[in-house]
């Protein structure tokens, strides 16, 4: 069956992430450690539309392990969600004689490789790149750990200047949808309450917890919100709520924004990369298709495209309860 596939095509598509080319680096030398050749795609899936396509070789990817972002470039793609937009896709790859992909990103770039391998029978395999952690199929993006050591870097150092100024500090974090680095962050990082999509937390509860925590002798507190929190329209307007209901705290907000994105990865996150792009190659190697490769009670296990993108990743509810312990 190895015999059959000769070319690998890699791209990353989505937001990006740390770890993303230390990813494309692991598939890069996979391919030529079993004599397989490798094109990367420029820009995702519109830049397979496109063409927009290089030869890469073992020493294409040297000194990428460190670096964040992603050498390939990532983009969205509205043409890609029409069936001509994939048929222009899939002419180029054939043009070019690209055997099967390996798609680096998150559940939109899933979603999209799921439909072209049900259209075309074009063999892909995915590999989970998003700091969000909100992959089924995987204990831990690509991305993930990083993110969380970013965000709780940031927060200790707003913390000095909120213990400076007996200030009550919100931190906004990313995740729209899911609260794994909020809660992670919040916990690794002491914040007093953590706020996330998942649970609603509820105004007056918020209250009642930083008045405790102003009985019990704290002069300052952190807050980290996600910004997905369904408390407030935004964490603005939620500290806006606290300020007027608790005159006593003087209350500031840090968005954290995109620097969560950035950033060389950690030791974790290029590990976890380098085992999920040589196992993503064999795979394919092997004449498995449309599958996702994750890591699972520290092994690595294959989930079915649309389980991974269907599926839910739960929060973890015992972190929930140490949070709350924590936070006394």
């Amino acid at each position: 069956m190895r015999n059959k596939i000769k070319k690998i095509g890699v791209m990353t598509s989505g937001g990006d992430a740390p770890g993303m080319n230390a990813a494309i680096r692991a598939v890069v030398r996979a391919c030529s450690y079993y004599n397989v050749e490798c094109v990367g795609v420029y820009r995702g899936f519109q830049g397979l539309i496109e063409g927009d396509f290089t030869a890469l070789t073992a020493r294409n990817v040297n000194n990428t392990i460190n670096r964040g972002g992603t050498i390939l470039k990532t983009a969205r793609s509205e043409d890609f969600k029409t069936k001509k937009g994939r048929e222009k896709a899939y002419q180029q790859l054939q043009n070019k004689q690209i055997d099967a992909m390996v798609l680096i990103g998150g559940d939109g770039t899933f979603t999209g490789g799921m439909i072209f391998n049900k259209e075309y029978q074009f063999p892909c395999i995915g590999i989970p790149c998003t700091i969000d952690n909100d992959i089924f199929g995987t204990n831990s993006t690509i991305g993930f750990d990083t993110a969380l050591n970013t965000v709780v870097e940031a927060i200790d150092k707003i913390r000095d200047t909120a213990s400076s100024h007996n200030r009550l500090f919100f931190v906004e974090v990313m995740g729209r949808d899911a609260g794994f680095i909020a809660l992670n962050s919040g916990v690794g990082s002491g914040a007093e309450e953590i706020l996330i999509p998942e649970e609603n937390l509820g105004l007056d509860r918020l209250l009642e917890s930083l008045k405790r925590s102003k009985r019990s002798g704290k002069s300052s507190s952190i807050v980290v919100v996600a910004e997905g929190d369904k408390i407030g329209k935004n964490v603005f307007e939620l500290a806006n709520y606290v300020e007027e209901n608790l005159p006593e705290y003087e209350v500031r907000v840090s968005v954290l924004g995109h620097m969560q994105r950035g950033g060389s990865p950690s030791c974790f996150d290029r590990v976890l990369a380098s085992r999920l792009g040589v196992k993503s190659v064999e795979l394919l190697l092997d004449g498995k298709s449309n599958l996702m490769v994750g890591l699972m009670n520290n092994k690595i296990e294959t989930t079915e495209l649309n389980k991974a993108v269907k599926g839910e990743h739960h929060i973890n509810k015992e972190l929930l309860r140490v949070s709350d312990i924590m936070s006394i």
